[in-house]
């Protein structure tokens, strides 16, 4: 009995030895299907983690040229010369609806704005800068799915990965007959490496895609409010017109 209790002993060293509990270690021993696991949700960290720079830098840079731009645009100086000054086609947003509607508004005027178009043109003005606005979004809400498809389904990858794992870690005990922890832990944590690695890409990707929709959402805001305010600047010059 005690050369069997002895022999057991020394095969569970082994088997402890034989799997390194280490990052690299549980990757490299883990099973085919659980490496592609792994490799999927390492790579889909790396891309979040890339979107989510992008995105905060974008945001701050969206929000400083919005900034410059209200001030120019509330300074008191020429809508023309502003206009003049910024270009048809500006990389701001708030610059890009301000130069849609004012685009608008010149077509217009070029032609003379007598009583029957007077009526439409406000509409139009207003329906160029809506549509400038949602290209604009459009192009900052740029890989958001992409950050909610990630944190909804990385959990969900990972444990399918350490399903997998366990299955053939049990599978792999019942051919050995050996069923104790220090055999049977090294497949359990190979497994559940998978699900802590589908937390870890899922997390961030929930919690930046949550910041991220409140920041957008707010600056799309912003760029509606502008376009409310220069509407009415509009509608008044048109009434101007009409006075005289």
């Amino acid at each position: 009995m005690d050369a069997l209790q002895t022999a057991q002993l020394a095969g569970n060293a082994a088997a402890t030895t034989a799997h390194e509990i280490t990052i690299l270690g549980l990757f490299w021993q883990a099973d085919a299907v659980v490496k592609i696991v792994m490799m999927m949700l390492v790579v889909a960290s790396i891309w979040c983690w890339a979107i989510i720079i992008e995105k905060l830098m974008r945001i701050r840079r969206l929000n400083a040229q919005a900034d410059s731009f209200e001030e120019a645009f509330w300074s008191g100086g020429s809508l023309d010369a502003l206009y003049d000054r910024i270009g048809q086609t500006p990389a701001d947003p708030m610059a890009a609806t301000f130069a849609a509607g004012m685009r608008e508004w010149r077509h217009a005027a070029d032609r003379g704005i007598g009583g029957t178009m007077k009526s439409s043109l406000q509409q139009r003005v207003e329906r160029v800068m809506a549509v400038s606005i949602g290209r604009e979004m459009a192009r900052a809400e740029r890989y958001m799915t992409f950050l909610a498809s990630v944190g909804s389904t990385a959990p969900f990858i990972g444990l399918f990965g350490t399903v997998w794992g366990i299955m053939n870690s049990f599978t792999s005990i019942a051919g050995s007959g050996n069923t104790s922890l220090a055999v049977v832990a090294p497949g359990i944590a190979e497994a559940l490496f998978a699900t802590a690695m589908g937390l870890l890409a899922a997390i961030p990707a929930v919690l930046s895609y949550n910041k991220f929709s409140t920041d957008l959402g707010r600056y799309a805001d912003r760029l509606d409010t502008f376009s409310g305010e220069f509407s009415a600047i509009l509608s008044r010059h048109l009434e101007e017109r009409g006075a005289a």
